[in-house]
């Protein structure tokens, strides 16, 4: 709560306040107190980016998660702001020992809400939030930290040399607001891709720690009492020797928390500048499993189905020319290329180290059929969404397969927006027929429905279907778990067409499918339709829906 306080004679210093005895000069004084507000500053958003991405990634649905941080952390930096009024007598303790805490809360961090995610995520109850709830203790406590600098680091400038209050928030705010920039930076440019997030994170920490360590130390030493000097070397050797064993120990953490996650049977994994790809099994008789971002997009045990599933209604008619938006793992395209009279299958595929893999790993190469190997297959790598943009004019595609990422994960809205059908449209031929995994129908009818009415929405007249028998380990949409407690019953597909509603149906002349008939295509379609939720308005890129 704010306190009313009886106004001050201008100028006046309040009666604990009197000049710091510093052993240099006011104005190098006044220069390093304003380059640690920067490098706290840097290091307090990193902090704040690495909770965001994290928590996105361990979590999903970005924007939430996003907010949530924010949110929770700029109202505890108020409430932090007003606790440290009452510190200020005791400006320079408080302020090292407010900067050893928050490094070892800010270091530990990510290691601490990647260690509940692993080991706790599968325990189901309360248990199964338990990554929510340890993200909000984090921006709590760390808001509270970063909120009760400033006005520490404001008391401790004013004690170099009194100014007005103006000018004093002003050069603080200034250093303040550039640290918070050059953090911002860092962290995408620098610190993810060179050291990851944990490491990432610990070394923000060490940073945090020796800068508030050095100031008070080496600056305001003189405020402090002989005892006081001493604790505060020792909690900042002390915070500095966790984040130092943790940094030392973190590969051996991240392989036994990735073991925690996706079994003991981890082949391949590895970060790339998109996200993280892990396969395990396909060896020994072991089924291949390929995990990206942590959720599992192909199951060796029910590929089959759901690849069939998606390809062979929309083969049925020509099919010479095939585009697959995504589906980097050859998958759609093995189903493609069973048809003889294919001439081209080009694939767009954002992360060029899935493509990679698909080619070079001997399990997930033999599943899609050595695809990459046959001449009518193109590969270009980029975003769907701005390929379609950008594509130059050339002849049409009969076919169009989107296998994309589930539209429930934020960062694939904008592929299953309005304006991406409208660019779908651009390049189909007037006969042509567009396909979408559309999500689960049975646990998300309201994503599924959204998708649809999108389609419309776009001018393509659309038939939805659902293929039910989905093994118990696969689990493709945010819902981040492999149990067959949580794990999706179904897939839900959306075949579309510009000029009339395409028939579901298979092509006559095309190979026998192993686990489609047109029985099981028109059970589907009723299955689907009897799901249906009316009047559901598109998703678009300013407005998404899911």
């Amino acid at each position: 709560m704010i306190e009313p306080h009886a106004p001050a004679p201008p100028g006046a210093p309040p009666s604990w306040a009197g000049p710091a005895r510093l052993p240099v000069r006011p104005g190098t004084g006044r220069f390093l107190v304003l380059a640690c507000v920067f490098v706290c500053a840097a290091c307090g958003l990193v902090y704040e980016l690495e909770l965001v991405a994290l928590a996105s990634y361990l979590i999903g649905d970005s924007v939430t998660q996003a907010s949530v941080v924010l949110s929770v952390m700029v109202f505890a930096m108020g409430i932090g702001s007003l606790v440290a009024k009452r510190l200020r007598r005791h400006a320079a303790a408080a302020f090292g020992a407010i900067e050893a805490l928050l490094a070892l809360v800010g270091g530990c961090s990510a290691m601490a809400l990647y260690a509940v995610f692993a080991w706790t995520g599968d325990w189901g109850g309360l248990w199964a939030s338990g990554p929510r709830w340890l993200l909000v203790a984090f921006s709590l406590a760390i808001g509270l930290l970063i909120g009760a600098e400033v006005p520490l680091l404001m008391e401790l400038i004013q004690r170099i040399r009194r100014q007005d209050a103006g000018g004093a928030v002003a050069d603080l705010f200034a250093a303040d607001y550039v640290g918070a920039l050059v953090g911002g930076l860092a962290f995408p440019f620098l610190l993810l891709p060179l050291l990851g997030q944990l490491t990432g994170a610990m070394l923000t920490g060490a940073v945090n720690a020796v800068a508030g360590g050095a100031l008070v130390l080496g600056l305001f030493r003189r405020d402090l009492t002989r005892r006081a000097r001493w604790l505060l070397l020792a909690a900042n050797l002390a915070v500095l020797g966790v984040l130092a064993t943790a940094a030392v120990l973190v590969d051996d953490f991240e392989r036994a928390a990735r073991e925690a996650v996706y079994g003991t049977d981890v082949r391949v994994a590895l970060q790339t500048g998109i996200q993280e790809v892990v396969l395990t099994g396909g060896t020994d008789g072991r089924p291949l499993d390929l995990y990206l971002d942590g959720r599992l997009r192909v199951s060796g045990r029910d590929e089959h189905r759901y690849h069939e599933a998606l390809v062979t209604p929309a083969m049925d008619g020509p099919h010479a020319r095939v585009l697959v938006l995504g589906g980097g793992d050859g998958l759609a395209a093995r189903e493609v290329l069973r048809y003889p009279d294919v001439r081209r299958v080009d694939i767009v595929e954002i992360d060029p180290a899935v493509v990679d893999l698909a080619r070079r790993d001997p399990a997930l190469s033999r599943l899609n059929g050595h695809v990459y190997g046959d001449a009518r297959v193109r590969v270009t790598t980029a975003d769907a969404f701005r390929r379609l943009r950008t594509a130059a004019p050339g002849p049409p595609y009969d076919v169009v397969i989107a296998d994309l990422p589930d539209p429930g994960i934020t960062a694939s809205t904008k592929l299953y927006a309005e304006e991406f059908y409208g660019l779908v449209r651009r390049v189909l031929a007037p006969e042509g027929r567009l396909v979408v995994h559309a999500g689960p129908v049975s646990s998300r009818p309201r994503v599924f429905w959204t998708v649809e009415s999108t389609m419309r929405a776009a001018g393509l007249h659309t038939t939805p279907y659902r293929v039910g028998g989905r093994a118990s380990g696969f689990a493709a949409g945010p819902d981040r778990t492999a149990r067959a407690s949580r794990a999706p019953g179904d897939w839900g597909f959306v075949l579309a067409s510009e000029r009339a509603r395409p028939a579901l149906g298979l092509d006559a002349r095309g190979p026998r499918p192993a686990t489609l008939t047109r029985e099981s295509l028109g059970a589907g379609q009723r299955a689907a339709e009897a799901t249906r939720i009316a009047g559901l308005p598109a998703s678009t890129l300013v407005h998404p829906r899911y």
